[in-house]
């Protein structure tokens, strides 16, 4: 029996937290001065945040993170109240829904992507008194779930999204935000962007607000407003939550154990948010040059089979004035300076056991290159530890850091997820083990037809992938053996040496030239190396309880 996610951090949390230590420590200046860092912000990153923020304390560092959601940490931002903000959208300037302002007009920043994720969809249904899991939705269903079209769980659209299968008479209760969400910007975004008929025919929308419209005079709905990731993930597992949907980061559903809708790509499968379809789904994000912002369009069209639709990445906002009236002192920058080292580097290893995708090479560097202006304008601040030859980020490998360590382990589905197949609930399970360098190693047990063990590596020194000929093809035409969802390694046959049979690796990220500002830690690094990188964020093997664990598939 696999062990439950819950329990991770207990066995390998502490191994790695005394790795990453080790390197952290080594490229920590010996005289670093610290100083309380404070801020607040999105519950879609809390929880990684909170997991890095554990992991520095031994390293001298104070950091405290209060969440409030996206637009909490903006709104503090703009009036001085912290000394960072965490937001999943930038500035928006008046907010389309409650016109606030949202801005902040006196305070210079730059956005720093952090971390990378998908929005989730956990839901609570049971059938038979047990949890239904490996449930599937497009994204038109759900569009017209969350807008009040579709309002029963045994729904005719529901149940061909499910090949047929049975769901009980059951009506639908949506679970959204009450309070402004990074969360709910982005899946509004979404569903503006794909979905514009039923989002502008629902209370008049029109593109994205932090502030879920609810009833709009709508006497039949059954939507239920939560305040934060936790209260609308509380609402959902409690006794009375039966019938329940809600929008979520995945981290927030993987360490409830509790199952998240499998939605509908471009490419005709139905995918979870783990960390390899967030990594592959981003490689189609175009990033502004001038602030580092993301767009999405498309990312929530990418025909790659491995993409999950809803990803993205989260953003610190950080101060960048000498004269700021919050992070003003040497000890503040260099807390700061080392702090997100640390989490760009070597904290990105824990970010595909608490549900997130680490950032790939390209978005490290340009994040760097921001954190280094600190030491610009204070000549005390030391960033010896933003050099990137030695971090410790699992998606690329220290010293030769031109590397796609795991683009080449990267799954393509199992052919049960594809529209008109399956669902497979049969509960059949094979095992694998997998590793890459900067990555911890650990057996995942993950759902599927296929039989048998194997074990896998990352790419070879000519950075191709692995691979094998046979079963699905992959998006650049070449044949690959059929692929372990979670662990990206082919099952049941095929090259699982590191060698090259054919695969392709993934699309590269659209990122325009390194934005000014990096000191001589850069120099040798082009605009034109970090376009032509095609980094895809990989993620470290995680222990999930899957299938052969539950005695509760309906």
């Amino acid at each position: 029996m696999s062990v439950r996610l819950a329990r991770l951090p207990v066995h390998v949390g502490l191994v790695s937290m005394l790795l990453t230590s080790l390197i952290v420590l080594q490229s920590t200046p010996a005289s670093a001065s610290y100083e309380l860092l404070q801020g607040d912000g999105s519950t879609w990153s809390q929880t990684i945040i909170n997991q890095w923020i554990a992991d520095v304390q031994p390293m001298g560092m104070s950091v405290v993170y209060s969440g409030g959601g996206s637009s909490v940490g903006r709104s503090d931002f703009g009036n001085n109240q912290n000394d960072f903000a965490v937001s999943e959208i930038p500035f928006q300037g008046t907010d389309p829904v409650t016109g606030e302002s949202d801005a902040s007009p006196n305070r210079p920043y730059a956005y720093l992507p952090i971390v990378a994720g998908g929005t989730a969809f956990t839901y609570h249904l049971e059938q038979g008194g047990q949890l239904m899991r490996d449930v599937r939705l497009s994204g038109a269903t759900i569009a017209k779930i969350f807008t009040n079209q579709i309002k029963n769980w045994n729904d005719p659209t529901i149940q061909a999204d499910n090949n047929g299968r049975s769901f009980p008479d059951l009506p639908i209760h949506p679970v959204v935000r009450s309070d402004g969400s990074g969360t709910t910007a982005q899946f509004t975004r979404w569903l503006s962007n794909q979905y514009s008929a039923d989002w502008s025919g629902f209370c008049g929308q029109r593109g994205l607000t932090s502030y879920y419209p609810t009833d709009c005079n709508n006497s039949d709905s059954r939507m239920i407003g939560q305040a934060g990731s936790d209260g609308v993930m509380n609402k959902i597992t409690s006794t009375a939550g039966n019938g329940t949907i809600g929008y979520i980061e995945y981290s927030y559903a993987l360490n409830a154990n509790y199952p998240v809708v499998k939605v509908l790509n471009a490419a005709g499968y139905f995918v979870e948010p783990t960390a390899y379809n967030v990594a592959v789904a981003l490689t189609s994000a175009e990033i502004s040059p001038v602030d580092l912002t993301q767009n999405l369009d498309k990312v929530y069209t990418n025909a790659d089979p491995r993409t999950y639709p809803l990803s993205s990445y989260s953003y610190m906002i950080m101060p960048t004035s000498k004269d700021d009236g919050k992070l003003n002192s040497t000890a503040k920058r260099q807390t700061f300076v080392d702090f997100m080292s640390y989490a760009l580097c070597t904290g990105q290893q824990q970010a595909a056991p608490y549900g997130y995708s680490p950032m790939p090479l390209n978005l490290v560097q340009a994040a760097i290159a921001q954190v280094v202006r600190l030491g610009a304008i204070d000549s005390n601040v030391n960033i010896s530890s933003t050099d990137v030859t030695q971090c410790g980020n699992p998606t690329f490998t220290a010293g030769d850091i031109t590397a796609n360590c795991l683009a080449g382990i990267a799954p393509i589905p199992f052919d049960s997820d594809k529209v008109g197949n399956g669902p497979n609930l049969t509960g059949s399970n094979t095992t694998t083990t997998g590793s890459c360098v900067n990555s911890t190693k650990v057996s995942t047990s993950v759902s599927g037809t296929q039989a048998g063990t194997t074990t896998g590596a990352g790419p070879n020194s000519s950075g191709t992938s692995p691979g094998a000929s046979g079963g699905p093809t992959s998006p650049g035409g070449a044949a690959s053996s059929q692929i372990d969802p979670e662990t990206g390694l082919p099952v049941g046959g095929g090259s699982t040496d590191g060698s090259s049979s054919g695969t392709t690796g993934a699309v590269a990220t659209t990122i325009a030239a390194r934005p000014a500002g990096s000191t001589g830690v850069f120099a040798a690094l082009s605009a034109a190396e970090l376009i032509a990188l095609a980094v895809v964020p990989g993620a470290v093997m995680v222990n999930r309880r899957r299938k052969s664990d539950r005695g509760d598939q309906q």
